[in-house]
């Protein structure tokens, strides 16, 4: 299997830009959301700053899962460190939900039973929401980017791309982004509305909102890292392919059997019955079939490949 015969998703270094320029904007946005809340009391604004605050610690936990995921397999790890790339984006995810959904909601339903009315700066909220607008809508661009590029290489609509991707970084930080300028949108309204009637209510349901919103991203990401935790299998097209490519191999001649997983982004762990070529015996048909293992290894979709002897009366699988 040569390294262009499956779609590649994007590589380690394009997903870690991704997370270094989503860092950055949020961790500069953190402070300054986190200043404007405390000179205006905003309720809204204290969602923000706590949506921030996650993302930024998301942003570290993807950092590590880059790292961790990365290194190369080992005997003690024979399809090598990519679940954990899931595991700490899975911690990323419960910590958006903790620390950016709970708190969000939390603030909001105490500022809505107090009536807290906080300091009337509305101008410090609305220009820390323009600036939050540009550095969010930077990083959701080079996400974006990032997803539309190898949506078209599959042939499938971004949105449809990025649930689905075996990438969690990505997925991460694009879902983390979409959402986080929802958000924007969902203080400016909550701080205008309380600016224009006076009641500060429409704050506090601002920062409610919010909450929520984080939250059901988060159990998204959550339930999608756990899918591959427990071995989820790749799409029935990439299926389709590996199986065409498969049987292209110019000493497989029959294949009858054949089970696919992810161990990590764009990595696979493949088992499957082959009829080699020809008519060896059993001592050279195991040289074979593992001279033929290590050519499918080279592909840098497949982390580990095991081939067993297909039983005669089966028929071939079809892509």
């Amino acid at each position: 299997m040569a390294a262009t015969d499956v779609p590649e998703e994007p590589t380690g270094s394009e997903s870690l830009l991704t997370v270094l320029v989503a860092l950055a904007a949020n961790g500069l946005l953190a402070v300054a959301k986190s200043a404007a809340a405390a000179l205006t009391g905003s309720a809204a604004m204290v969602a923000e700053a706590a949506h921030s605050w996650a993302d930024t610690g998301n942003e570290i936990f993807l950092l590590i899962a880059e790292r961790s995921g990365s290194r190369p397999r080992d005997e003690e790890h024979p399809r090598g460190y990519g679940r954990a790339t899931y595991a700490w984006s899975m911690i990323a995810a419960f910590g958006l939900f903790t620390a950016g959904a709970v708190v969000s909601v939390w603030h909001g339903l105490t500022a809505l039973r107090s009536g807290s009315d906080g300091e009337a700066s509305f101008t410090v909220n609305y220009v820390v929401i323009g600036i939050a607008f540009l550095l969010e809508g930077t990083s959701f661009v080079q996400a974006s980017r990032q997803v539309h590029g190898a949506s078209r290489r599959f042939g499938t609509h971004p949105l449809r791309y990025v649930a689905r991707t075996s990438n969690p970084t990505l997925r991460a930080v694009f879902f983390e982004d979409f959402s986080a300028l929802i958000g924007i949108l969902v203080a400016a309204v909550g701080i205008g509305l309380h600016q224009v009637t006076g009641n500060p209510a429409y704050d506090a349901l601002g920062s409610i909102a919010i909450g929520v919103l984080l939250g059901f991203v988060a159990v998204f990401l959550i339930r999608r890292n756990m899918d591959y935790l427990l071995g989820e299998a790749p799409t029935a097209d990439t299926r389709s392919r590996v199986i065409a490519r498969l049987l292209e191999h110019p000493q497989i001649e029959r294949l009858t059997y054949l089970h696919l997983e992810y161990v990590g982004p764009q990595r696979l762990f493949v088992v499957a019955a082959v009829d080699l070529v020809g008519d060896d015996t059993e001592d050279h048909l195991a040289i074979r079939l593992r001279a033929v293992e290590a050519d499918i290894e080279r592909n840098p979709l497949i982390e580990d490949a095991v081939l067993t002897v297909a039983p005669p009366d089966e028929a071939s699988l079809a892509p």
